[in-house]
């Protein structure tokens, strides 16, 4: 349970979103920050759950995320079709009984505490790569609205000030159509973002025409995804004609999917 409308509110909600946990909020009536409720509960009261308890990296076991003043928190979890990693930086906002605090202060003031995060953060990722991956990840980060690939045994660098965190959702990059790689995010406005895709299947010729991708999800928002290769086109829920952006500097492809209902939704990309 946590307050919405609290200086650490996100800091809770990020929390939530990649421990798997079921979500409350103690808010009055009345006193709510939406735009961060939004980003964790679907319309329909529904929240994009991850699969598992949240479990810290395996860096993180021995470090004191707490009291040492440099040390980030990890948190990793998995989705039907992706990896999540909450990092979290709690530095100066605690204390452990029985300890020395007295050198809280020089690391509570805000400054900023530096770390490393990889896809190998994710344990038991096989679960959702497959076959057909390449063994690159498209990460991306919820903070700065950026993907970017990397080796799954590579590393990046993630700079917190106290109370800050973000998001990465992890995702396998697959060869579909031989020459077509390609990776679901999910939707991009939400912290989970991961969570609402339910399967990714590839279609038609590949060595011609009609080379599609089939996404399945739900809920509502921008959905992203890394594509190698500038799509063709799109339809949403069979409805064609709808409009696909695509970001060349980072192969980011969007789409906006608007269902009321949040009773699911297909999105099929062709090539």
């Amino acid at each position: 349970m946590f307050y919405s409308l609290h200086d650490a509110a996100e800091f809770h909600a990020i929390a939530r979103a990649v421990g798997g946990c079921p979500v409350y909020v103690s808010d009055k009536p009345g006193h709510h920050d939406h735009k961060i409720l939004k980003r964790l509960v679907l319309p329909d009261g529904s929240v994009l759950r991850a699969k598992y308890p949240g479990r810290p990296s395996r860096d993180c076991l021995f470090t004191d995320p707490v009291m040492d003043g440099k040390s980030l928190l990890k948190i990793w979890n998995l989705n039907k079709c992706t990896g999540v990693i909450g990092v979290f930086n709690c530095q100066g906002k605690g204390s452990w009984p029985c300890l020395d605090n007295t050198n809280q202060n020089h690391f509570s003031n805000g400054a900023e505490v530096s770390g490393q995060v990889s896809p190998a953060d994710v344990e038991y990722f096989e679960e959702v790569s497959g076959k057909l991956w390449t063994g690159d990840c498209a990460v991306y980060s919820f903070n700065k609205g950026s993907v970017s690939r990397i080796p799954k045994g590579e590393q990046f660098g993630v700079g917190l000030k106290t109370l800050e965190c973000d998001v990465f959702t992890v995702s396998p990059i697959k060869a579909y159509h031989q020459k077509i790689e390609f990776a679901p995010i999910g939707l991009m406005n939400m912290y989970n973002s991961g969570g609402a895709i339910e399967s990714v299947q590839q279609s038609g010729d590949s060595t011609g025409y009609n080379r599609r991708i089939l996404i399945k999800g739900r809920g509502a928002g921008s959905f992203g995804g890394y594509s190698s290769v500038k799509p063709k086109g799109c339809s949403i829920n069979g409805k064609e004609g709808e409009e696909v952006k695509y970001r060349e500097e980072d192969k980011l492809v969007t789409v906006t999917i608007d269902v009321s209902d949040n009773s699911g939704w297909d999105v099929d990309i062709w090539y």
